[in-house]
């Protein structure tokens, strides 16, 4: 298959469970569960890609400690660690609370740092790859200008994206496809009818549990259904395991609305493991669900 590069995400998390996230009052609460492990979006993304059978190399930074080592340990196992590069910085670390219902709090203990890529082997892999998958890191800005100048099709994800903030403009300039989520923007339709005016080939919008939306640059509208789950075990994960089914149907040249129905099978398995990648995800489990 196509090989595809990710880039920019890779983060060492505390996960706390609880029956319902806290109101802002000084209080005691019990966990349900708590474990640490690896998070963030391009590990998310690469992790599935891979499990799916692409030709996928990732690309982040993390720093020279222990979170550090735990994260190069847990991409390893997968051949995914190859182009981890060490900064003089603290490892990005989250603490994620979440509730029975797959909500999430999620607070930045570490921050990212704000270089430290190598850019020779990300300039090498986007000369040669089919889709350059970029996440919204400011590690990750030189690799836009690299895409761009390549002529490599950009990918990015915005995820909770606020009208506006000029954080993400960058990103949303230099994509030919973008997926965010629906959290922030009451209309989001109108959002994607402006990304397709501005030329954008694809603007892909998730809403959790009510599905999500796809508008192509030909007019096509689309709305897919959430799939039914057998248990909700951990919600992280999810939109990065969608945004995967949706690459890997569409580098296999299915239809609009078989991307958007494999999508939504690949975040009904995340949801139901506790890892960023189930370890039933392949290739044929995916089909099977996608026909559940």
């Amino acid at each position: 298959m196509q090989p595809l590069c990710v880039i920019g995400g890779t983060t060492w998390d505390t996960l706390i469970h609880l029956p319902e996230l806290p109101a802002p009052s000084a209080q005691t609460l019990w966990a349900t569960r708590s474990y640490q492990a690896l998070g963030s979006t391009g590990a998310g993304k690469a992790l599935n890609l891979k499990a799916l059978g692409c030709n996928v190399s990732l690309h982040s930074v993390i720093g020279a400690d222990p979170a550090g080592d735990a994260i190069h340990a847990a991409l390893a196992e997968h051949g995914l660690a190859e182009h981890l590069c060490r900064s003089s910085a603290a490892t990005e670390q989250h603490t994620n609370l979440m509730d029975s219902h797959g909500r999430r709090l999620s607070i930045f203990t570490q921050p990212p740092a704000a270089s430290g890529l190598d850019l020779s082997a990300t300039a090498q892999h986007l000369a040669c790859c089919h889709v350059a998958i970029i996440n919204i890191f400011d590690y990750a800005r030189p690799c836009l200008a690299q895409a761009r100048a390549l002529g490599t099709p950009i990918w990015t994800d915005l995820h909770d994206y606020d009208l506006g903030n000029p954080y993400h403009q960058a990103f949303i300039d230099a994509a030919q496809v973008i997926f965010l989520a629906s959290d922030n923007l009451p209309d989001y339709r109108a959002f994607m009818q402006q990304c397709i005016a501005e030329g954008k080939q694809l603007v892909v919008c998730t809403h959790a549990e009510r599905g999500a939306s796809l508008l192509a640059a030909d007019g096509t509208w689309l709305e897919q259904a959430a799939l039914p789950i057998s248990q909700l075990r951990d919600s992280n994960g999810a939109g990065d395991a969608f945004f995967s089914g949706f690459v890997y149907a569409h580098l296999n040249r299915y239809p609009l609305a078989d991307c958007l129905r494999l999508a939504a099978a690949a975040g009904a398995l995340c949801v139901e493991s506790d890892r960023l990648c189930n370890p039933a995800l392949n290739a044929p489990a995916l089909l099977a669900r996608a026909t559940v």
